[in-house]
């Protein structure tokens, strides 16, 4: 087969899978803009070597620390949204080291497990998964028990859509001496956040949510009291690729720990400049889950939440009767739109829908509402009211 012919056969195979693509409207990864994928097939160079790579690195992580409006370093790591979290703790744990956990969700539990593996005991505050951790109570807890090295929150628990209030919960842990350690790898460019002003030791986030780059890279902006725990530590940290400290002196010294992938991390550039451009990407984030959560009701639909609602997911419960997967695969099958389920506790009980960074769109979101309508109906569910024509009014309230 001659080079020319070997081309057209990948160009045929490319246009056809690209009929193929769903229009995916889950919780993250979302749907990624054309100038993103471009941006990630840039010309390349060495960026263990260019000192031009360096500064653009450099550049890139400072413009998202002025998004968090924060003064903290930000360091770009090569891993999926996961890996900021895992660093995290496995840069600030040592042996017997007490952590708070709070857990009102899935992924707030999580962290124990991150905790556990280097040595922590993780200490479970475990509250209602169905509304935000209530500030007042947390601190009752803490008035009788303070004695944490660090403690771990969740601002946006992707499984159930609750939104926590770390504005107030992280300045009240820091009031009593405890480092804070904030998962938004979900609520990040969807919800605000304002890192200095929280008093976040350590916030992580990921590229394949709102931000709607690809999966594949995780960032962390980290203070000055988060890293002097870290080099004050008694025993070395027990990771090398999710060891934070490696990042300190990058820049001066000109060496990252492994090899950055330039090209993810060109793509998330662009990504990046979008949210900048975009000055008003936090309130239609908000006005587009508000119309969603209302259609649903209007419906006849009951939601996982009771309050406490993120503008990046909206989680309602599998309606009696059905099963979530008959639900997923019709949206998948007749429409060609990718709900997702869940997982955990919440397995086979709940549909998530996905409004974040570039699927937070009308046309997407209402097309997504219409269709979902249509496979109810068609299941036996019968919708008290028309989906996409309640949304498509509440947007305009």
């Amino acid at each position: 087969m001659s080079l020319e012919d070997f081309n057209i056969k990948v160009c045929k195979r490319q246009a056809a899978d690209e009929e193929k693509v769903l229009k995916i409207m889950t919780p993250g990864p979302v749907q990624v803009a054309e100038n993103v994928r471009k941006s990630r097939s840039f010309i390349t160079t060495n960026p263990d070597l260019d000192e031009r790579f360096y500064d653009f690195y450099k550049e890139t992580c400072d413009l998202f620390a002025k998004e968090l409006h924060t003064k903290n370093n930000v360091y770009i790591l090569d891993g999926e949204g996961i890996l900021g979290l895992e660093a995290a703790c496995a840069s600030l744990t040592e042996q017997g080291d007490r952590v708070l956990v709070i857990d009102n969700g899935i992924f707030g539990k999580g962290f124990a497990d991150f905790v556990s593996i280097y040595g922590g005991e993780p200490v479970l505050y475990t509250v209602d998964y169905h509304r935000p951790v209530d500030v007042n109570e947390l601190e009752k807890f803490l008035d009788k028990d303070s004695n944490f090295k660090y403690a771990t929150v969740v601002h946006s628990d992707t499984p159930s859509g609750v939104l926590n209030p770390v504005d107030k919960i992280c300045p009240l842990l820091k009031s009593h001496g405890i480092l804070t350690v904030v998962d938004s790898v979900t609520g990040m460019f969807a919800d605000e956040l304002y890192v200095d002003n929280s008093k976040i030791d350590i916030v992580c986030g990921g590229s394949q949510k709102a931000l709607s780059a690809p999966p594949g890279l995780a960032f962390v902006a980290v203070s000055n009291d988060a890293m002097e725990a870290m080099e004050q530590r008694k025993t070395k940290i027990s990771s090398f690729y999710a060891n934070l400290l490696t990042f300190k002196t990058y820049y001066e010294d000109k060496w990252f720990p492994y090899t950055m992938p330039i090209s993810c991390i060109y793509g998330l550039r662009t990504a990046l400049d979008n949210i900048i451009v975009d000055t008003n990407h936090l309130y239609r984030h908000k006005r587009i889950a508000y119309a969603v959560r209302k259609a649903l009701k209007a419906a006849g639909l009951d939601l996982y939440l009771e309050d406490g609602y993120a503008s990046s997911v909206t989680v309602f419960n599998v309606p009696d009767g059905l099963k979530d997967s008959q639900i997923l695969d019709k949206m998948r099958s007749e429409y060609n739109i990718m709900l997702a389920g869940c997982f955990d506790v919440l397995a086979g009980k709940v549909i998530r829908i996905g409004h974040m960074g570039n699927n937070a769109n009308i046309a997407d979101v209402s097309c997504t509402l219409d269709a979902l309508g249509n496979v109810l109906n068609e299941l036996g569910f019968k919708c008290m009211a028309d989906m996409k024509e309640v949304f498509l009014n509440s947007i305009k309230e």
